[in-house]
């Protein structure tokens, strides 16, 4: 996701195929969503900064001294909420107070034993109850390695299994989070199964890349089953055989079924085509990053369209913020910037 200042995208006003797809239950004001951006201006340089914030992402010295430092925790929140349960409710009560919808993420991924599956996934149950207790507008995404499937890929199916019926049993929703290709098939199979139980129907979504070059399909076959989807460009490096290196071309897939930008050129694309095509308001929602453009998140909510804000907390923060940065290389100097001010 990137700011406005940014290259113009081309931007297809006719609409897409899946923009009126199957309508589903929508427990806690959730909507399918489409995560689409700007293209960065090309250049080598770009290129090489990207390629530089994706392989940093995946340093575990690096990561290792980041997560433990003051500097490296002072960078961080400006896209990560805090390090708790209680941080992560903190900034959701704010922002629910302001009018927006949150979805909430324990930051974490690629853990290395049972035990700690367990721990993760003991964590989202409790983010689940505290949703309730506190009547937030919320509901919680999460990632397939975050839950062992690694380690034990039958515990991963049970645990991400046992959060759905939780948040079937409260009206609430899950969101599983997309990780890299070797991942896309395994997700899409357990979300397809976990959707197709008794009572899961609308509990539960996935994301899709747009990258990559089998999303379309991917959509068209989630979207045939009523199960919700956010649309995002991809922040990870995959090889050239499976995705678009051009970030441009990604902008021409015109797949909308929601939309969730930081770009006003293209929200203002998007609200003249629902104005035009008389889409009610309430059948989908823009969504943008803890951190990004809260002036514009608050003027779409005062102008009475939907916004969600996906707020991020924890302990484990290096490569989710490492990633925001190989998205828009840009954002590190506006974080140098900011911390320079104070």
């Amino acid at each position: 996701m990137t700011n406005a200042t940014e290259t113009e995208p081309h931007i297809t006003h006719e609409p897409a195929p899946t923009a009126r797809g199957p309508q589903v239950p929508s427990p806690a004001g959730d909507q399918a969503g489409v995560v689409l951006s700007a293209p960065e201006k090309p250049g080598w340089g770009h290129d090489m900064l990207r390629a530089m914030f994706i392989g940093l992402s995946s340093s575990k010295s690096l990561r290792a001294f980041a997560e433990k430092s003051t500097m490296g925790q002072a960078m961080s929140h400006r896209f990560v909420a805090g390090e708790t349960v209680a941080d992560g409710v903190r900034v959701t009560k704010e922002l629910n107070a302001r009018g927006i919808a949150v979805t909430i993420d324990n930051l974490g991924e690629n853990v290395t034993n049972l035990e700690e599956a367990r721990e993760s996934s003991n964590l989202y149950h409790q983010m689940i109850d505290e949703i309730v207790k506190d009547g937030l507008n919320c509901n919680v995404s999460l990632k397939l390695t975050h839950m062992g499937m690694d380690v034990d890929e039958m515990l991963a199916r049970e645990l991400v299994s046992g959060l759905v019926d939780h948040a079937a049993r409260v009206d609430s929703f899950v969101r599983v989070d997309m990780e890299g290709s070797p991942y896309t098939q395994k997700t899409l199979d357990l979300v397809h199964d976990l959707h197709a139980r008794p009572g899961h129907q609308g509990r539960v979504g996935t994301v899709i890349q747009a990258y990559l070059f089998r999303s379309e399909k991917d959509v068209q076959e989630l979207l045939a089953k009523g199960i919700r989807i956010r649309l995002c460009k991809g922040a990870y490096k995959e090889p050239p055989d499976i995705a678009f290196r051009d970030k441009a071309d990604v902008d021409k897939t015109g797949i909308y079924h929601g939309i969730a930008t930081h770009d006003e050129r293209i929200i203002e694309a998007t609200k003249a085509f629902a104005t035009r095509e008389k889409i009610d308001r309430d059948s989908f929602e823009f969504q943008m990053l803890y951190g990004i453009r809260r002036d514009l998140q608050e003027k779409l909510v005062k102008d009475g369209w939907r916004m969600r804000v996906y707020v991020p907390f924890g302990t484990e923060w290096y490569p989710y913020f490492m990633r925001r940065l190989a998205e828009r290389p840009a954002n590190a100097i506006f974080i140098a910037k900011n911390l320079l001010r104070k």
